[in-house]
């Protein structure tokens, strides 16, 4: 067990190292709450990605997605909250104005955690975080600096089947999820449609900042093919 006070260290002799460990956390957990209550202080909407709504079903809807540019940060980590954390961490600093442009970027939602496909031992260690940049950066992004090891990501028009749950994603609860959602398309028309050329295996999409704790919205996402079914027409976007 970490010792937080000099006192409850002294018997092991490691005052000076216990006190560094903390010092090297305490900035990265005051960066975390600092970039989080960013999030609840915004006085603006937020921007979203477009969609129409293809189809719904009574425990999920199929959504076209027009193609669109977002940011991403790779991620190795078991952990999906850990990988989030990371990931929207460095998302944030480019944000903020860590790009060769110096440019501050408006803040956009959802932030997405895809599950990339076949990643790891457990098929889940590699996780890849989503910004969704705003339409006057979508042709031209601004460049990231090298330090955060961000690369656009352009994601192509896709259907999406998307199931909708309260309370906060993490590591007990995006699985059964995830779950939940094949379960439910395994009963409808929509059968065997997962697309195999998706790059993850779902994704978790989150509209809320962890200060909010009532009426919160996130969202599961699997791609899936759609055909005959799912053409964009820029018509009831949302």
């Amino acid at each position: 067990m970490e010792c937080f006070q000099r006192n409850s260290c002294s018997f092991l002799g490691k005052e000076e190292h216990s006190t560094e460990n903390v010092r090297m956390k305490k900035p990265r957990f005051l960066i975390a709450v600092l970039t989080l209550l960013y999030l609840v202080v915004q006085g603006i909407p937020f921007e979203k990605p477009q969609y129409e709504i293809v189809r719904a079903e009574s425990e999920f809807e199929v959504r076209l997605y027009a193609q669109s540019t977002w940011m991403a940060a790779s991620v190795t980590e078991i952990s999906f909250e850990k990988a989030t954390l990371d990931g929207f961490h460095r998302l944030f600093q480019f944000i903020q104005g860590a790009n060769l442009n110096w440019t501050r970027i408006p803040m956009t939602v959802p932030v997405v955690t895809g599950i990339v496909l076949g990643a790891g031992p457990f098929q889940s260690s590699a996780y890849s975080v989503l910004f969704y940049l705003p339409a006057e950066f979508q042709d031209d992004p601004p460049v990231p600096i090298p330090e955060l090891h961000l690369k656009p990501f352009a994601w192509d028009s896709h259907c999406v089947a998307v199931r909708k749950f309260s309370g906060f994603a993490n590591d007990d609860n995006i699985v059964p999820e995830a779950k939940k959602l094949a379960d439910s398309l395994s009963r409808s028309p929509w059968t065997n449609t997962t697309s195999a050329e998706s790059k993850f295996a779902y994704s978790i999409a989150q509209y809320d900042s962890p200060f909010h704790f009532i009426g919160r919205v996130n969202e599961v996402w699997a791609d899936v093919n759609a055909t005959g079914g799912c053409e964009y027409s820029n018509i009831a976007t949302y």
